[in-house]
């Protein structure tokens, strides 16, 4: 982690999923809450991410997934950060992920899985109080 007070994180778009709107307004609303946001676009592979985040020296990785493909894309995303001892990395993210699926990400060690409906409120508060950010 940087020595910035400063709070970092990647927001991504993995898998084939094209719909970036909802992802976009969680960038804008971190943004406007003093979080440097580095958003890769769409069609991210779990490679892509981990090495933005890496590069970035990001404090967390933000995933949004809606095609279904949750449980690969995260269980990927970890086992990298893993593979490169950068576990100190958290990882959340949101999107259509039933809530049966939600016990097993938080055993991968995802640290939150916000649902839809989640205000961007709720992801900034978490956001912030999660990773030490400075209040707005």
């Amino acid at each position: 982690m940087g020595t910035s007070s400063t709070i970092r994180v990647v927001i991504a778009k993995p898998g084939l999923d094209g719909h970036d709107r909802g992802v976009k307004v969680v960038a804008r609303a971190l943004r406007d809450a003093g979080v440097e946001v580095i958003y890769t676009g769409l069609r991210q592979t779990p490679e892509m991410v981990v090495d933005a985040a890496l590069q970035e020296d990001a404090d967390a990785i933000g995933l949004s997934v809606l095609s279904g493909a949750h449980m690969t894309l995260f269980t990927r995303v970890m086992e990298l950060l893993r593979e490169n001892d950068a576990t100190d990395i958290t990882v959340f993210g949101g999107g259509i992920i039933p809530e049966e699926d939600i016990p097993e990400l938080e055993r991968l060690g995802v640290a939150k899985v916000f649902t839809p409906g989640a205000s961007t409120s709720d992801i900034v508060d978490w956001v912030q109080g999660h990773l030490g950010g400075v209040a707005a």
